[in-house]
């Protein structure tokens, strides 16, 4: 297993927003997170990427406890991560904002910075080749030099991928990557999560919309109220009837279909 958590369990005051969750994430695999809104799914995802500390549980990495790491030495080991709002910095290009991911794998420091080093020149060349590399990958090259905040809001998804991909990452966690899009515009995505598989990344989304979720994943892990209520392949879940009435009691059940 590429990541695997054990009992892990978040709580903000008196409210525990994830409820000793057991989970594996296989390699080269396309693995979903469903549930109700406020099932814990997003907390989840903050927890493994270190955006959050557990209240109790362990997150392995490729075998390596990462429970206690902190946000970018996780992303160094090769995790990436988007988030359901897009960040970017909408006054920058589409290339400027993914040239930041590679930096994760730079060394320059401050001397480099002041002095113009070899080393500084070297690395800002190899930054800028990667961020040309993802943008060709996710089908971006030709907006690169467009500013964020005139490309449309799938664009924007994409730039989002290509700014995670650029950090090398092993696995991606990808955070509701259709929400905001239309359907044409949702199957190029599920397109471009089956590109990522086959290049040999992993990765791990959370999405409502149940038909994408059903075309493209190996395997679904379905929380409720905090709680993993089910977990298995497509066709496992979908007349499963304890999802059914998680959905329909999280009053989601439109989302489902």
């Amino acid at each position: 297993m590429l990541v695997q958590t054990k009992g892990l369990t978040k709580s903000f005051g008196g409210l525990t927003a994830v409820n000793q969750v057991d989970a594996e994430i296989e390699t080269n695999k396309i693995t979903a997170i469903i549930g109700p809104n406020g099932a814990g799914k997003s907390t989840f995802f903050n927890l493994i990427s270190g955006l959050h500390p557990p209240t109790e549980g362990t997150i392995h990495f490729k075998g390596t406890d990462i429970t206690k790491l902190r946000t970018y030495e996780i992303a160094r080991l090769g995790v990436g991560r988007t988030f359901q709002t897009t960040h970017l910095f909408e006054q920058s290009t589409v290339l400027d904002n993914v040239i930041i991911g590679h930096r994760l794998r730079t060394k320059s420091g401050l001397f480099d910075s002041i002095f113009k080093t070899g080393r500084l020149e070297r690395e800002e060349a190899a930054c800028r080749e990667k961020a040309h590399e993802v943008l060709e990958f996710v089908g971006l090259s030709e907006m690169s030099h467009r500013l964020v905040s005139d490309i449309s809001q799938e664009a924007k998804k994409r730039t989002a991928f290509a700014l995670a991909l650029a950090t090398d990452p092993e696995i991606v966690f990808l955070d509701e990557p259709a929400a905001g899009i239309n359907p044409e515009e949702t199957d190029g995505l599920a397109e471009l999560m089956k590109k990522m598989v086959d290049k040999g990344i992993t990765v791990c989304l959370i999405e409502h919309k149940m038909k994408m979720v059903m075309s493209i994943a190996d395997k679904i892990i379905v929380l409720n109220h905090g709680k993993k209520i089910a977990e298995g392949t497509p066709d496992d879940i979908k007349n499963n009837e304890l999802v059914i009435q998680a959905y329909l009691g999280g009053g989601d059940h439109a989302q489902a279909n």
